[in-house]
């Protein structure tokens, strides 16, 4: 793909930086209404479904990295689309999981509590941080800007591992708690 031109750049730096910002704060918002919406309780299954895409979606970046690894340049394009697919599936998964229900508190007791927030902070933070880094990073991708790609992937792709794998750690620690 040719080179970008530089208002062209200006243009996806600038959509990059507010969905970067706007996902976020639009999840927070989101997540502070009170008053759930019901659409029935088949919504209750959307978090066991968020930790089924988190599941995927790391061993995705896992394979992915091994294609990239092995010079398979059209393998790790596809695997990694299908984890940044799969990464907006869950984004509306867990919305909707949230304005349907309320959230579960932790019920556990003892060193397991600290380890369980220590994790869940983390994540939640490093959520928020990722989304930065992989919207860049695919567009990167995507325009033929692989020497930014690369710059990029350094940060993007072990907190995206991190916050797949957390996710589905934290699923393990809280699903005891959930009321079905």
């Amino acid at each position: 793909m040719e080179a970008l031109k530089p208002v062209q750049e200006q243009k996806a730096n600038r959509v990059i930086n507010v969905l970067s910002i706007a996902i976020p704060v639009a999840v927070a918002i989101l997540l502070g209404i009170r008053q759930k919406i019901d659409l029935g309780s088949w919504t209750t299954i959307l978090p066991h479904l968020n930790a089924v895409i988190n599941s995927l979606t790391a061993i995705l970046l896992l394979i992915g990295f091994y294609f990239i690894r092995q010079g398979n340049i059209v393998a790790h394009k596809r695997t990694m689309l299908m984890a940044f697919t799969l990464g907006s599936v869950f984004l509306v998964s867990y919305v909707l999981y949230h304005l349907t229900n309320q959230s579960t508190p932790f019920g556990g007791s003892g060193w397991i509590r600290p380890v369980y927030y220590f994790l869940l902070v983390s994540h939640i933070v490093l959520s928020i941080v990722v989304v930065w880094f992989v919207l860049r990073a695919v567009y990167y991708a995507l325009s033929g800007q692989i020497d930014k790609h690369k710059q990029t992937v350094k940060y993007a792709f072990p907190i995206w591992l991190y916050v797949s794998i957390t996710g589905v750690i934290v699923y393990f620690l809280i699903e005891p708690y959930y009321i079905y």
